[in-house]
């Protein structure tokens, strides 16, 4: 087992009806731009009812038609906001969370402290975050996952991670391992994959590789180090 091995994400992911949602984080292979997704999927039709909405920079979860929403807790909040130097990227409103956090002067890790995996028994969802710095030209990266100690959801195991950028490297994590019921959460670190220098090549490979009857939303975007600027890419299959 190569442990260093940089994974193509289409690879990790096709064939695989469920990863849940997911956050990539990495550097493009030219050294250049900083990246990051979040896409969503979704089983029941309450989950399958949103889309994802840009406005001023942040990323929201919306209903598609919102005639048709059941229980709006967990599936609307803020996926991506900006705070200063720090882009926030997470699967719940613990964006908000984090983004309070970092006002107060917290930090990313112990401001997730205060939160949990989400009360949606038997599955027990865990919480996944992520969250760019950046610095003097360059940026460092964490990334968090909340998740149930076991089957019951007596307590919270809390796992942080925290990165350098390296050219052509990114980190994966996804709420889920694959489909099942309960379905079982993700497991270990984040996975090493392969950050290409083109936003339309990986926006089409992360869209392309998830299952076509559970995908929902996709949203990609690359900094330019130097500039600053943002390329966004966003993908609704509910249009």
């Amino acid at each position: 087992m190569d442990i260093y091995k940089i994974n193509d994400i289409a690879e990790l992911i096709e064939g695989n009806s469920y990863v849940g949602r997911g956050i990539v984080i990495g550097k493009t292979a030219d050294g250049t731009k900083a990246a990051t997704a979040y896409f969503i999927m979704g089983r029941s039709a309450n989950s399958r009812n949103r889309v994802f909405t840009e406005r001023d920079g942040a990323v929201y979860t919306e209903p598609f038609d919102a005639s048709k929403v059941e229980d709006p807790s967990l599936i609307i909040y803020a996926a991506i906001r900006e705070y200063e130097n720090n882009l926030i990227v997470t699967n719940g409103d613990q964006t908000d969370t984090v983004y309070d956090g970092l006002k107060s002067g917290i930090g990313f890790h112990k401001a997730l402290a205060t939160r949990e995996f989400e009360p949606d028994e038997p599955n027990l969802t865990p919480r996944i975050s992520g969250m760019l710095t950046f610095d003097d030209g360059d940026f460092t990266y964490s990334m968090s996952i909340l998740k149930s100690i076991d089957s019951e959801g007596t307590d919270c195991a809390r796992y942080g991670f925290d990165y350098p950028a390296k050219a052509g490297l990114g980190h994966f994590i996804h709420t889920y391992v694959c489909d099942g019921n309960p379905i079982p959460t993700f497991q270990g670190e984040p996975e090493r994959v392969a950050i290409p220098d083109s936003i339309d090549e990986f926006t089409g490979k992360l869209w392309n590789a998830l299952d076509a009857d559970n995908k929902i939303s996709l949203y990609v975007r690359y900094i330019d180090l130097k500039t600053g600027e943002a390329e966004n890419r966003l993908v609704n299959k509910n249009q």
